[in-house]
């Protein structure tokens, strides 16, 4: 039997943004959460608490997503007000992946009761799914961030950014010639 598919939920509260995630935080997912931060973040809100508490694991695709919200953010919201993200409750295995690719500090990790559990909502997509460019896109990028930030990931990723990063010239190509 397949696992149950992972979802998000959402609540704003004291303008802060929450958002749990259940199952998998995964390549499937991470453009998902991707628009939702934007779309969050377009509402003005700059910091986040990330409930980790029922993600079972974390791929490096969505912590990279993780990563570019911090890092792209840096500056470019009036008065330099980056995002600020919190990770609460995670469990060991995505507490190690932070420390293994080297990103733990850049989140403060929480324990305790999420203040916004009673409020929030299933998040909904707000576009159709994400195409293969799209998803090739955000794993690109997710995994060049992770390079980017840590040097010594670069051995871990730089086939699969390759890969990618050929993947997404065919599609482009195949895109543009297919009219």
């Amino acid at each position: 039997m397949n696992p149950s598919p992972s979802n998000l939920l959402v609540a704003v509260a004291n303008e802060v943004g929450f958002v749990k995630v259940i199952g998998r935080a995964n390549v499937a997912l991470s453009v998902h959460f991707k628009i939702l931060l934007a779309k969050l973040q377009g509402n003005g809100f700059r910091n986040f608490v990330l409930d980790l508490g029922e993600c079972a694991t974390m791929d490096s695709t969505f912590l990279g997503v993780l990563v570019g919200a911090v890092l792209h953010s840096a500056g470019t919201p009036p008065e330099g007000s980056a995002t600020c993200l919190q990770l609460l409750n995670p469990n060991q295995r995505v507490a190690e992946l932070l420390e293994n690719l080297g990103v733990a500090h850049l989140f403060a990790m929480l324990r305790g009761a999420n203040p916004a559990e009673a409020a929030l909502e299933p998040s909904a997509p707000t576009h159709v799914p994400a195409s293969k460019e799209e998803i090739t896109r955000t794993c690109l990028e997710a995994h060049q961030l992770l390079m980017a930030v840590n040097p010594e990931n670069v051995p871990k990723f730089k086939d699969v950014a390759q890969f990618l990063a050929e993947d997404l010239k065919k599609l482009k190509e195949e895109a543009g010639g297919s009219g």
